[in-house]
């Protein structure tokens, strides 16, 4: 058994992935990191919906495990968020209804709002105090490729709908949390003594 979609697929999302965020602009990446320590006496809501809010949960988590008040949306302990708390929100299309709606509910209290989106001209993008933008082939992308397809008889991508956009999320989301406990001076052990011992 060959296997050879499997392979190709695999390929594909590594090589973009990859390339997705070697064109991360790291002066974005500087600002969302600053934001975030500077709400270390905040509280953070963490917004995402979908395979993209799976991400943000992992996100959170990490925060958490570094001392942040960190909370996600539409968990039932999640409190109300005020002036100069922290919103970061997750949308690879930044047209998420959902994701927009609460950020703009939150704009309207005095929260700060950072978002991760490939489109920073989008509904999410326009009421953002900071934008992070990270390449990937979101749902918007896979609609407007749909009829270039039709006429060049190309097959469905490896990589459907946001998959690029969510893993390099993830990827890089990591790689804010290392740059975090860089500056915090915080371990890994220190982030271990505060994971959940009942799981």
């Amino acid at each position: 058994m060959a296997l050879h979609n499997f392979r190709k697929a695999t390929e594909e999302i590594i090589s973009n992935v990859h390339e997705s965020l070697t064109k991360v602009q790291l002066d974005q990446v500087d600002k969302m990191i600053e934001m975030i320590l500077n709400a270390k006496d905040k509280r953070l809501l963490v917004i995402a919906v979908g395979r993209s809010g799976l991400i943000g949960r992992a996100f959170a988590m990490r925060l958490m495990h570094l001392g942040f008040n960190v909370y996600v949306m539409g968990e039932t302990i999640t409190p109300a968020i005020g002036k100069d708390d922290l919103v970061i929100a997750i949308s690879g299309s930044g047209a998420t209804k959902l994701a927009v709606t609460a950020a703009e509910i939150a704009k309207e209290v005095g929260g700060k709002i950072v978002v991760l989106t490939s489109y920073p001209d989008s509904a999410l993008g326009k009421i953002s105090d900071h934008v992070v933008e990270l390449r990937g082939r979101t749902k918007i992308a896979k609609e407007r490729d749909y009829f270039l397809r039709q006429i060049t008889g190309e097959h469905e991508p490896l990589a459907p709908l946001g998959t690029i956009f969510e893993i390099s999320s993830s990827v890089f989301l990591d790689g804010v949390i290392v740059e975090l406990m860089n500056r915090l001076g915080k371990t890994e052990d220190e982030l271990r003594q505060r994971h959940a011992t009942v799981e």
